[in-house]
């Protein structure tokens, strides 16, 4: 190898953003181990040297590094043997193979077992740096996708989907249930629930994963254009179509589509939409031939589908079609017990986003936004929580923060804490008078059932029975 202490061009390996790029280097050639490690020192690389390939293998035991690079001829162990233990070891490290004997028969060896890259002695230290360089590119690759796929777990696996009351419980479980498999699902939901992000959480754990989720929302399209959209159209099918255009169905082939408001489709479109569910063929428009697809559909709807179908605005056959799993999403004024968990989930995030500390929450804003009857639902909750960040000015979310719509304006509210004068209505008074009034109120907020409000105030549901019992409390 070229004297890098006297040949040391500029810089080329480990600039990229990021933790180092830890090198392993195996060579009985103990000089020249050194040699290698240095020069890949300089350009940032933290190096690591083994003089034997016992040692080298006990290293890749014992250590995780990103970039092997071994010499393949060496007494005790050779580098196919090294090469074969990275890859049991260390799957995700990248091999580079070092020989003073190069011949066809041993680069495709090296290649067919894995090998990155495969270079001959004397080495040429641009020519080193550079499969580091390649094999650490790679590398990095591997681990953006990685945590990207991290992120849409995190965001859209079932953990996206906020809920502990018996309700939300239910649901997710049902999810678990429906997402493995490629059944068409139909959400059902008032505007704001979540739906969209259920449709997601079922694609982000099926087999569909790794292809497409197309959404298209039904309501914001004219009908005029809704089929080209779906469908799509061939260039010369109707005025104004210029060029083909490919549609959404053929968008999402693999993956999952889906179809928001579906309530709102256009008779005629819900006769082509049962054609492509049955054949799973899409024709765009103007075109001859049927394109096979393999999608997946979720739909989702705001409205009542059954009294459509009775009304004669939607198809009996599409809609038995598309509902072959039904998933209803409650409104939040039904989940109360989940609005704690969605306020902190959404402070949390708006504090990222924004570049702030996260804010406490007083226990009477919490109240006042547990006790609110949310019609926007989640929506309208995520939103509130954004404002009341953005207008905070003492890292303390509390009624003052609130829109005048939220504030509670009831003398008993203001007594329970929540209203603008704080939990001050309740200092001083019986315990047992506070207990009292806080399972009314908890029983009020859910419509009166027992497990949903145990749930909200933290408590078994037996023992929220035995104070029902023991206050004399309607139920």
């Amino acid at each position: 190898m070229n004297d890098p202490a006297q040949v040391d061009p500029q810089p080329t390996g480990n600039e990229q953003p990021g933790p180092p790029i830890r090198v392993l280097v195996i060579d009985d050639d103990e000089p020249h181990a050194q040699a290698v490690a240095e020069s890949l020192e300089r350009v940032g690389y933290d190096c690591v040297t083994a003089h034997c390939g016992e040692e080298g293998a006990q290293r890749i035991e014992s250590d995780n590094y990103d970039v092997v690079v071994t010499d393949l001829m060496m007494d005790d162990l050779d580098g196919l043997a090294l090469l074969q233990k990275t890859k049991d070891e260390l799957p995700n490290a990248e091999v580079i193979l070092l020989t003073g004997h190069a011949s066809v028969q041993s680069a495709l060896a090296a290649g067919q077992a894995g090998a990155s890259m495969y270079l001959t002695k004397p080495l040429d230290i641009n020519e080193l740096r550079a499969a580091v360089k390649k094999a650490s590119t790679r590398l990095r690759l591997l681990r953006r996708n990685a945590e990207l796929s991290r992120r849409l777990d995190e965001k859209f696996g079932f953990e996206g989907v906020i809920g502990n009351s018996p309700t939300m419980n239910r649901v997710i479980e049902q999810l678990k249930h429906v997402a493995p498999t490629g059944s068409t699902v139909l959400i059902q939901g008032e505007s704001g629930t979540g739906k969209e992000l259920v449709a997601r959480a079922l694609h982000q754990n099926s087999d569909r994963k790794t292809k497409p989720f197309v959404p298209l929302n039904i309501s914001a399209l004219p009908e005029s254009i809704l089929e080209s959209e779906l469908f799509g159209h061939e260039a010369g099918a109707f005025t104004g179509a210029i060029g083909r255009r490919v549609g959404k169905f053929e968008f999402a082939n693999g993956g999952t589509l889906f179809l928001d408001e579906v309530g709102e489709m256009p008779t005629e479109t819900q006769i082509k939409l049962l054609r492509v569910l049955e054949d799973h063929k899409v024709a765009r428009i103007g075109a001859n031939e049927e394109i096979k697809i393999n999608v997946r559909v979720v739909a989702a709807t705001n409205a009542d589908l059954e009294s459509a179908v009775r009304e004669k605005r939607f198809r009996e056959d599409l809609y038995y079609r598309l509902a072959v799993v039904t998933i209803d999403l409650p409104p939040l004024r039904e989940r109360r017990p989940d609005i704690p968990l969605l306020v902190d989930h959404f402070r949390k995030e708006f504090a990222e986003s924004h570049g702030r500390d996260v804010p406490d929450v007083s226990r009477a804003a919490r109240q006042a936004l547990i006790a609110h009857g949310w019609p926007g639902n989640i929506r309208q909750l995520r939103n509130t929580v954004e404002r009341m960040l953005v207008l905070d000015s003492d890292g303390l979310l509390d009624v003052d923060d609130l829109p005048d719509d939220i504030l509670p304006t009831t003398e008993t509210d203001r007594e329970a804490g929540l209203g603008p004068t704080g939990p001050d209505g309740l200092v001083g008074r019986p315990l047992t008078d506070v207990e009292r009034y806080y399972i009314e109120r908890a029983l009020q907020l859910v419509d009166g059932k027992r497990e949903d409000a145990a749930a909200l105030l933290g408590i078994g549901e037996r023992t929220l029975y035995r104070k029902i019992k023991e206050y004399g409390l309607k139920q």
